[in-house]
């Protein structure tokens, strides 16, 4: 009997946590839960014209936790460029092409596919780019976060 009373209060117990709604888990202290529908797109004019951005975690500024999503429109060129902080890239959609190095070779880019991760290194010297359709890459790391073109011929802020 005693047997019987204890696998029933487990089996209300997993229902009781089965029940609980995203909105309800929202609520508890530090969750953060975003879904792809609902990401807040932005221009990311540091990134390439069309770039678009969508933090999901943190304030790119401070040194802090932080989470985005960068969308690269098709043929995005990227150029050689460092972050003062090390990225943990995690590819989306799409094809993601990327190289370390000084010089941007489009033929030394690696394609990385949805769901292959790059763990890149503060100030390493890299280049990528997307091809023939959008690219979705997720980025995360502890800021600030920032990106410095080795040419500023590269940097798509300059005029």
């Amino acid at each position: 009997m005693m047997n019987s009373l204890k696998g029933v209060a487990v089996s209300l117990a997993l229902l009781g946590t089965a029940l609980i709604t995203p909105a309800a888990l929202a609520e508890q202290a530090g969750l953060i839960a975003a879904t792809a529908a609902n990401l807040k797109w932005v221009a990311a004019p540091a990134v390439g014209p069309g770039a678009m951005m969508a933090v999901i975690e943190g304030d790119l500024k401070a040194a802090e936790p932080f989470t985005l999503r960068l969308k690269l429109p098709a043929n995005t060129k990227i150029g050689v460029h460092t972050h003062p902080v090390t990225e943990r890239v995690t590819v989306i959609s799409g094809a993601f092409y990327f190289a370390p190095g000084d010089t941007f070779d489009p033929a030394k880019a690696t394609a990385y596919q949805p769901g292959d991760t790059l763990i890149i290194p503060t100030g390493m010297k890299m280049y990528a780019a997307s091809r023939e359709q959008e690219t979705v890459i997720q980025l995360h790391g502890t800021g600030p976060w920032g990106i410095h073109y080795h040419n500023p011929a590269d940097d798509p802020r300059n005029p």
